[in-house]
């Protein structure tokens, strides 16, 4: 027979919390998450601690991982969970908002501010204009949120391969802007914009995964552009060039003198029309480890 004891343990919560909790509109999935964080922080006596999807989907008995991802975003978003930044093994550190006045609940009337001018009455659902709070004509109800409503930024967890591509990244310039005595420039970098950054580089500019990593290695080491790229923008706007540069160093170089062939330079006119070359194959689709470089 179960029989805790808080000798063993407990979780204070303060009952104003409890209070405007159970008034909320949160589904199941939701609660249990803040819950779990709450055991987790304020069960260690603690505001804040580095809590991944994967962990916090094992606390709730195995649940999809990805239905927990959504959820947590959620949560984020309506600022019940505040992320602090980004833990020591790549997770995000979060953090209950206690201030329950910030809590933004899906069901009622939303604030003008939060709409950008439009507000919905929460029985009816017809929208109003934000200033007069006069009904709108649906045209004019289509105008309204074109110019009002702004676009939301795409967000990635910590399970995201984009995401994931941003830590690795990160965590390569910033010990070359840490050696360089520049560490202040990566310290406050936003991961979740250097993850729409390799989205971009992959889905839209057609780069593959391997070849981003590739010359993510190799601009971290290289002694003149590891201090010029310490952002993902950067690399992304710089990378048809460094990818060039990357496999003109790579490639050996050979000449024949006197019937044996030696490692030597390409003259500066030769490296430059096969940079152009394999430039021209790039744009052509091709894959640039099948370029033939003699």
């Amino acid at each position: 027979m179960a029989s805790p004891q808080t000798e063993n343990g407990y979780t204070r919560i303060a009952n104003e919390i409890l209070e405007q909790i159970v008034k909320t509109n949160l589904n199941g999935t939701q609660l249990k998450i803040i819950m779990v964080i709450w055991r987790y922080t304020y069960g260690f006596k603690r505001k804040q601690h580095e809590l991944s999807s994967s962990f916090i989907s094992e606390s709730l008995g195995g649940k999809d991982r990805k239905n927990v991802g959504k959820e947590l975003k959620n949560l984020i978003e309506r600022k019940f969970i505040i992320v602090v930044g980004r833990g020591k093994r790549g997770a995000n550190v979060l953090k209950f908002n206690k201030n329950h006045e910030e809590w933004i609940d899906s069901v009622g009337c939303i604030s003008t501010a939060e709409q950008g001018g439009v507000q919905l009455h929460g029985s009816t659902g017809v929208q109003l204009h934000g200033k007069s709070g006069v009904q709108l004509h649906p045209q004019e109800r289509k105008k309204e949120n074109i110019k009002k409503i702004p676009r939301k930024q795409k967000t990635y967890d910590e399970e995201n391969t984009y995401f994931k591509m941003a830590v690795y990244f990160h965590d390569r310039v910033s010990k070359v802007a840490q050696e360089a005595g520049v560490g202040h420039l990566t310290k406050k970098a936003n991961l979740q914009k250097w993850a729409d950054e390799f989205r971009k580089l992959v889905e839209l500019d057609g780069v593959d995964k391997h070849l981003a990593k590739k010359v993510m290695d190799w601009v971290t080491t290289d002694s003149f552009w590891k201090t010029n790229v310490l952002s993902a923008k950067k690399l992304r706007d710089k990378f048809g060039e460094l990818a060039i540069k990357m496999n003109a160093a790579q490639k050996p170089k050979v000449n024949q003198v006197n019937g044996n062939i030696e490692k030597v330079a390409h003259p500066n006119d030769a490296t430059r029309d096969k940079e152009i070359e394999f430039q021209q194959w790039i744009m052509e689709g091709n894959d640039p480890n099948e370029f033939d470089w003699s």
